[in-house]
């Protein structure tokens, strides 16, 4: 397996008891999903390696409560802490609507209630405080925010989105 196949889960963030049981924090809306887990990957300084997990379950709602197979004490609980938690891409719920993950988009057209057609989708800026579609047109990179506000349509079937830009944004692109 490789982390190109996986996305990210979360992250462990501490230690639960003395027999090497840890909690993470995991990066999602329904952490109930997560709970009867049989193994995660974890990234382990530059290995990704498979953890098969004996027990686990939800602790405080948001935090998952890991009892790994092969990590019995404290000190080999200590080896994982902050390590991130991945699982396969087949893991992930289907989403539906106007919902969607951001690594299924990549290639997407993007398609402008007022302008037309504006370009591929060749990434997703989330490091910024909105997340941005990043899409390509003739070697301009156009950056629309992503938002409920904006997004009108998402069209599976054709790898389409349609969306509703504010006035002017995509043109100043273009001058």
């Amino acid at each position: 397996m490789r982390i190109e196949d996986c996305f990210y889960l979360g992250k462990i963030v501490k230690k639960y008891s003395f027999k090497g049981e840890l909690l993470a924090k995991l990066d999602t809306d329904q952490p109930d999903l997560y709970d009867d887990l049989d193994a995660v990957f974890i990234k382990l300084g530059r290995e990704f390696l498979p953890f098969f997990i004996e027990k686990s379950s939800l602790h405080k709602s948001d935090l998952l409560r890991l009892k790994f197979e092969d990590i019995q004490t404290e000190e080999e609980a200590d080896q994982l802490l902050k390590c991130e938690l991945y699982l396969p891409l087949e893991f992930l719920p289907k989403l539906e609507g106007n919902k969607f993950y951001y690594h299924e988009i990549i290639g997407f057209t993007v398609e402008d209630a007022s302008f037309g057609a504006v370009g591929k989708i060749t990434g997703v800026n989330d490091t910024t405080s909105q997340p941005l579609f990043e899409i390509e047109r003739e070697s301009i990179e156009i950056l629309i925010p992503i938002n409920d506000a904006i997004i009108k349509k998402v069209d599976r079937a054709n790898k389409t989105i349609h969306v509703e830009a504010p006035e002017g944004l995509i043109d100043l692109y273009l001058e």
